[in-house]
């Protein structure tokens, strides 16, 4: 124990300790430091009961394009939580304004992309060695590469999981500006359906070359392809051409107001996909007049659902009769509870508190017993009972003070030091798992400096990075650096343990200190 007390010393109170004495400038003899475990010296590693307390977010959550890295689309329904439902809604805009679709063009076809994250180490290929390339009729070769969805829940209902997607028209206007704040839970009305698509949870990817010279034919990257009613585009945008409606932004977003994607089940699975690369492809054909001789050409024309539309998921809970209600309907921070549910995608959140007792306790070993608090971690274990399935419990949850929109004291000041992890989960793919949330630096403070103990504010998700590793948080710091994370898109969930007298795994506070 004191050989892993001493390890622990060494790594983090050079960074805690050390940067508070330099940070202040001021000798302190309360600051033991570099005395620590010599001539004898003793560490200590204790724990105190925490109140341990459920959240009710609403079951809302900011998701649109300022909150979505990534979208999420499905349905997945478990005991504890109930159902958990997600749906996409998304303007549309033109690729290019009173648009030229040439002499009587006429739509071969609509098509929906989306990219969903799929597990690229996982797949199938399927090769036609003697394919014969349409165009030209060209010896080919057609290499069909296939990939399993990235999936949060029940991949084998039936044996497959199934689901049949829906797109609907928005009869809705959306709004012009795409940095308008939507929540989760806000409602449109449907018009008419589109297009609609049976998903097996695969996508795949072709590419077919020409056999003589291996040079490539037809490249298509690996997407989930929806068919749409070629009627209704052919009506609504090939043939208005240059008509009023077509001429820019404004009136096209009125006219054509968006879409909807959903999953007509209740069950299933939750899975995430780019929401800037979707996009509708109108394949059509038109007039070709070539020494007067008219021919029938083809072309293509794009309807951009990227990050100028505005767009959002909408998400819909039923927790009729589940535990999950019935601990969100108790918000008790005095005694705790004895189970937590933490839930992503505007889910629960937990919350954990300090008793002013133990705080009490710990400032009269600092004052008269000369300790230096070396580390102090909230530690938590998941519920071997009611959480003893293999869905993928969750990696990270955003922490803050409940009274505070910035980072941990301790993620600022460690963050990039490489020795500092705000949580670190353990034993994730067993049962009970347990994490840990480091709080030294800011506990510290409330013991040494008798700051005021706030609330500790835990969810489902983690902190977004830009390209250079950076957190986006602390480069728009005036933004609330609490704002820059993947909440609204992550899916997981999971029951802990929370204040259990007489239970080993309840929640708790585990500090560890040196005395001289």
């Amino acid at each position: 124990m004191i050989k892993n007390i001493k390890k622990l010393f060494n790594i983090t109170a050079s960074l805690v300790i050390g940067s508070l004495i330099l940070y202040s400038c001021e000798p302190d003899a309360d600051m033991l430091g570099s005395q620590f475990f010599q001539n004898g010296a003793q560490g200590t590693e204790t724990s105190y009961d925490v109140i341990a307390y459920n959240i009710d977010n609403g079951d809302s959550i900011r998701t649109d394009n300022e909150r979505l890295q990534s979208a999420t689309l499905g349905a997945f329904n478990e005991p504890q939580f109930g159902l958990q439902k997600s749906s996409y809604v998304s303007q549309v805009r033109l690729s290019n304004y009173s648009p030229d679709f040439g002499t009587n063009p006429v739509l071969d076809s609509a098509v929906l992309v989306i990219k969903p994250i799929y597990a690229a180490d996982s797949v199938t290929t399927t090769t036609a060695d003697d394919y014969i390339y349409p165009v030209g009729a060209v010896p080919a070769k057609k290499v069909v590469t296939t990939f399993p969805v990235a999936k949060y829940g029940k991949t084998k209902i039936d044996g497959k999981t199934v689901f049949n997607i829906k797109i609907n028209e928005v009869n809705d206007f959306l709004g012009l500006a795409s940095g308008d704040s939507i929540m989760s839970n806000r409602s449109v009305a449907e018009g008419n359906l589109l297009g609609t698509k049976v998903f097996n949870g695969s996508i795949s990817a072709i590419k077919i070359t020409k056999d003589s010279d291996n040079s490539d034919l037809y490249i298509r990257d690996a997407a989930l392809r929806i068919p749409l009613d070629s009627t209704f585009f052919q009506n609504k945008i090939i043939a208005k051409g240059k008509s009023p409606e077509l001429a820019d932004a404004a009136s096209f977003t009125r006219y054509f107001k968006g879409i909807k994607l959903s999953v007509a089940e209740n069950d299933g699975y939750i899975f995430n996909f780019d929401p800037n690369s979707v996009m509708i492809n109108l394949y059509y054909k038109k007039d070709k007049v070539d020494n007067g001789t008219t021919t029938r050409e083809d072309d293509v024309f794009a309807l951009d659902l990227g990050s100028a539309n505005t767009h959002f998921n909408q998400i819909a809970f039923n927790r009729t009769n589940t535990p999950a209600a019935a601990a969100m309907a108790v918000y008790d921070t005095i005694i705790g509870s004895q189970k937590l549910f933490a839930q992503g995608m505007g889910g629960p959140g937990i919350g954990f508190k300090i008793p002013e007792s133990k705080i009490a306790d710990i400032r009269d070993l600092y004052n008269n017993e000369k300790i230096g608090i070396i580390s102090a971690k909230i530690r938590m274990y998941t519920d071997e009972v009611s959480w003893n399935n293999k869905y993928q419990k969750p990696s990270y949850f955003v922490v803050k003070q409940k009274k505070l929109n910035t980072f941990l004291e301790d993620m600022s000041a460690l963050a990039y030091t490489g020795l500092y992890n705000l949580v670190k989960p353990f034993n994730l793919d067993k049962n009970p798992a347990y994490y840990e949330i480091g709080i030294t630096q800011t506990f510290k403070k409330v013991i040494e400096k008798e700051a005021k103990a706030d609330h500790f504010i835990l969810n489902v998700g983690s902190y977004t990075f830009d390209a250079n590793g950076n957190l986006i948080g602390s480069i728009y710091p005036d933004l609330g650096p609490q704002n820059f994370n993947t909440r609204a898109y992550t899916p997981n969930r999971v029951v802990l343990v929370g204040t259990d007298p007489g239970n080993q795994k309840s929640a708790k506070l585990i500090l560890t200190y040196g005395k001289k």
